[in-house]
């Protein structure tokens, strides 16, 4: 039996078992309608959403932290914690507002002097945050709910900056734990979101809590992703971590759990089948898959090297992995850009088309000097889209004749490993695999992944001039049809230099329990607004 029918079959038995007149474990026996239980994408093995850009941590982040402004499903910033800005006739010179009220989980007001502290550490890590620190005159404090940011020039997608949901996102945090040197880890999560951290409580590799926090103020607009009133409607959110994706799928089916946020394509006919449990795409916009590659040592230091993965690579070996058999739920992606979006292109994608070919591949990587050393894949095994990704990784480097260092390990590890500049023998790494939300690669302004500035680009950082060229052109564009023609130009030059090997797109589903209501689609679970009945 392959893996599907090992997975399909567990999954099925264990549901049929415990609903067929065996009681549950004590573990739901006790569950209750204020408190909801989910089981996060991965484990959440640190908590600092500055300091690393993983999906799951900003999730997590997302109920404990605020910010400023937030984007909604339109993909438009709106006001959140700030109650109003203003901004001079030439651009320079924006002011803002705090909202009256604005409270911290251990009681004390949010001020602006918390705020200025939060979006320095922020823009040193941030790509957006970077080039307005880039053009930053300054950012200080005016009185207490007031702050005042002076640029040297313009730079009008500053309220996008402050709203977008990627990683990392302008959280605001108290002044002291935001001191925190934005390249070390904080250990304090006071927050000033709708749920507190449980820090006492948390596990990492078995649970994390968040409770309702009495005091939050949201707004009073209708909540839409990142915007509007945050209202929390249970009591406690409960992460449950099952790596395994047979026992999650019995959990749910069993009442265990509540909200699944990412069961795997293969075990979704057997929760369908329940009459108890809802199944649906996650988010419309998608993912795409991302091989990517260390630029600072060999073998993938030399362009040549990088070019013979995108000439041998088969995005359907990667997709059909991670989705299986339903081509409905996968398209190849011969671009870096969400496809059906007003900016896709497949300008310079032309080396992922056609048949692969290896052996072109194989002289390809001879050409770029590589000698056999081991290359160090990083490839966690508790995130099913990582390890799908991951097999067909370590079979296709092998089939080019490289020497294959496959490190088995948890998306923890690999989140703070990817961030080591050491060498792959001594701690670092050569390449790992991660995926990109499509709401996240629908222009450059939120791409973290697209950037190729070098040392100051994401993980592996690439280093590509014309890439980088044609970001700060597309920020310059004054029309439609300028920025497409920016975007081709960029799709080009990040194929030319391989920035990162993109595995084509896919869909994901998210799966409940029908008592649980008010789940909405989005490239991450949002959790104001859900409601349980007992």
């Amino acid at each position: 039996m392959d893996r599907r029918s090992v997975l399909k079959g567990l999954a099925g038995a264990s549901g049929l078992a415990l609903t067929g007149g065996l009681s549950a474990p004590a573990i739901a026996q006790g569950a209750s309608a204020r408190t909801l239980r989910f089981v996060p994408q991965a484990n959440l093995a640190n908590f600092d959403p500055i300091w690393g850009t993983q999906y799951v941590v900003r999730n997590a982040a997302a109920l404990v932290w605020d910010t400023l402004y937030g984007v909604d499903s339109s993909l438009q910033p709106q006001r959140q914690m700030v109650e109003s800005e203003e901004v001079t006739d030439d651009g320079t010179t924006w002011t803002f507002k705090l909202r009256p009220g604005l409270k911290f989980h251990d009681g004390e007001p949010v001020l602006s002097k918390d705020v200025v502290a939060s979006l320095s550490r922020w823009a040193a890590r941030d790509p957006m945050g970077l080039m307005i620190k880039a053009l930053q005159q300054e950012l200080t404090t005016v009185d207490d709910r007031t702050f005042k940011w002076v640029l040297k020039q313009p730079f009008p997608k500053m309220l996008y900056a402050l709203a977008k949901n990627n990683s990392p996102c302008a959280f605001i945090m108290p002044e002291r734990i935001a001191q925190t040197d934005p390249f070390k880890q904080i250990s304090d999560y006071v927050g000033s979101g709708p749920m507190k951290f449980a820090k006492g409580e948390w596990v990492p590799g078995a649970k994390a809590v968040f409770e309702k926090f009495a005091d939050y103020s949201p707004r009073q607009e209708k909540s839409s992703w990142l915007a509007g009133g945050k209202q929390i409607m249970v009591d406690r959110v409960e992460w449950v971590i099952m790596p395994d994706p047979a026992t999650a799928a019995a959990a749910l089916q069993n009442g265990e759990i509540d909200w699944w946020e990412n069961p795997i394509a293969d075990l979704v006919p057997v929760l369908k089948k329940n009459k108890n449990i809802s199944v649906d795409i996650g988010d419309p916009l998608g993912n795409i898959g991302s091989f990517r590659m260390n630029f600072l040592y060999p073998p993938f230091n030399d362009v040549r090297a990088r070019r013979a993965v995108l000439m041998a690579m088969s995005q359907e070996d990667y997709m059909r992995a991670i989705v299986g058999d339903d081509n409905s739920l996968w398209k190849p992606l011969p671009g870096y850009f969400t496809p059906d979006t007003p900016l896709y292109t497949e300008a310079g994608g032309e080396i992922l088309k056609g048949k692969r070919d290896l052996d072109a591949a194989k002289k390809l990587l001879a050409e770029s000097g590589y000698s056999g050393q081991p290359v160090t894949c990083l490839v966690a095994q508790d995130q099913p889209i990582t390890k799908a990704m991951g097999d067909v990784t370590a079979d296709l480097l092998k089939r080019l004749g490289m020497n294959v260092d496959f490190v088995a390990t948890d998306w923890g590890t690999v989140g703070s490993r990817r961030a080591q500049k050491t060498a792959p023998g001594q701690g670092g790494w050569n390449m790992f695999h991660t995926w990109h939300a499509g709401s996240d690669c629908i222009n450059p302004a939120p791409y973290t992944a697209i950037r190729a500035n070098g040392d100051k680009a994401w993980f592996g950082w690439p280093t590509s001039p014309n890439t980088e060229k044609e970001v700060a052109a597309w920020f310059e564009a004054k029309s439609l049809d300028e920025e497409k023609a920016t975007i081709g130009r960029l799709n080009k030059a990040a194929f030319d230099d391989v920035v990162y090997a993109p595995t084509g797109f896919f869909l994901s589903y998210t799966a409940w329990r029908k008592n649980v209501t008010g789940i909405a689609k989005g490239p991450l679970p949002f959790f104001w607004g859900v409601s349980k009945s007992a």
